[in-house]
């Protein structure tokens, strides 16, 4: 009652009206309940795959991450099987998510911000719907960045790419990519997160974009010829392969490109 009323601003609810609410969810939930790390090894003994999915990016990690602009755990791969009560065991694949350009929630250094115009910014916003789910707060946003993007590769482990929204991108005629970070005339092209990264400019490198309507693309060999440049010149930054593509919001609207592990 004191989270509900003093964090909350509810009605506080009584024991007999808690213990109810409790049973109702229990009878809902109570079958799915188990021991997940008995039944992950169990499944693993069997030689079944078991797919752990994550959320937080490497530079939210209280180790790893842009400190102290971080959560409060470990969002790296490594950590999956710890966090899935077998923590025994190791992971044999991991595809590292990127969206093709960049975003923010939050506060801290941002490189990628303010590499373009506002008005670019505030475009490809609303092109790719970048506002807080429940907030409708902005996101902060800026090209596809090559620097920071390695990094969280590196802490990750990932062996392939998944490159989503791809098709937020389809109205440019340039793409820009950030490919270094800049201070008093020097370049950098490694990601310091105990840097004074504020103090870093983008350089920004200008790729033909393909300026037509990718959505229905279902095969590598449909998108254009730009889009699959833009593709190639990014597994060359990254020294990564782009194994996944997403093409629109649906779960259909995806593609692959070489073979599926």
């Amino acid at each position: 009652n004191l989270e509900l009323a003093g964090c909350y601003h509810q009605e506080p609810m009584s024991y007999p009206a808690l213990l109810t609410w409790c049973e109702e969810q229990a009878e809902l939930f109570g079958p799915y309940i188990a021991d997940t790390g008995e039944y992950l090894e169990q499944a693993v003994s069997e030689g079944k795959k078991v797919v752990l999915e994550a959320q937080l990016g490497a530079m939210r990690d209280i180790d790893y991450g842009i400190f102290p602009y971080t959560s409060s755990s470990s969002t790296i791969s490594v950590y999956g099987p710890i966090g899935a009560g077998i923590p025994g065991k190791s992971l044999d694949h991991v595809i590292g998510v990127l969206k093709a350009y960049s975003t923010c929630v939050g506060a801290g250094p941002f490189v990628a911000e303010h590499a373009m115009s506002d008005d670019w910014e505030e475009a490809l916003r609303k092109a790719g719907g970048e506002y807080g789910a429940a907030t409708g707060r902005p996101r902060r946003i800026g090209p596809f960045d090559a620097v920071a993007s390695r990094y969280g590769l590196k802490c990750q482990n990932a062996d392939k790419i998944a490159l989503t929204k791809m098709d937020v991108l389809s109205s440019m005629k340039e793409i820009p990519v950030i490919t270094g970070y800049k201070r008093d005339g020097v370049i950098v092209t490694d990601f310091d997160p105990m840097d004074e990264l504020d103090s870093y400019t983008s350089v920004v490198e200008m790729l033909p974009g393909w300026k037509c309507d990718i959505s229905g693309c279902r095969t590598y060999e449909e998108l254009p010829e730009n889009a699959k440049a833009y593709i190639r010149i990014l597994e060359q930054l990254l020294n990564h392969e782009i194994q996944f593509i997403s093409v629109g919001a649906r779960r259909d609207q995806f593609l692959t490109k070489g073979a599926w592990l």
